[in-house]
């Protein structure tokens, strides 16, 4: 069950349902029981149902299938469009490029370079040799 709405502007139960059809489909079903990509799902809408402004997201891409990574990245990008402002912690550099608006990228703990958007075209070669690519 998801938690009830705890501050304006907090998302409708079919406002979560819409981004995520999967959990839409599975409401019936307990937490523990969701695949891993739906449980990551279900995580994002609980905290979608407070009325945050700001998101932080860690890694919500690791160990999961290409399908629900593609879902999260339109959920995203969607949530952008609403004006959520969202901070994503990613290795998956494919993934954070269609999402992002800034990049810092670190390596080793280090900052080695931050740069908007419009930068990673001339910036991709300096990002292959870091990256290792």
């Amino acid at each position: 069950m998801l938690p009830p709405v705890v501050s304006k502007g907090g998302m409708s139960l079919d406002e979560i349902f819409e981004l995520f059809p999967n959990l839409h489909e599975r409401r019936a079903s307990p937490g523990t029981k969701l695949s891993g990509g739906e449980q990551q799902m279900l995580a994002i809408a609980r905290i979608l149902r407070t009325g945050i402004r700001l998101l932080i997201l860690d890694e919500p891409t690791e160990g999961l299938a290409p399908v629900i990574v593609q879902r999260i990245g339109e959920v995203l990008k969607k949530l952008k469009e609403r004006g959520m402002t969202i901070l994503l912690v990613e290795q998956n550099f494919r993934f954070a490029s269609r999402i992002a608006d800034r990049f810092y990228l670190m390596d080793h703990g280090q900052m080695v370079a931050d740069f908007p958007v419009r930068e990673l075209p001339e910036r991709m070669g300096m990002l292959n040799k870091v990256l290792g690519v």
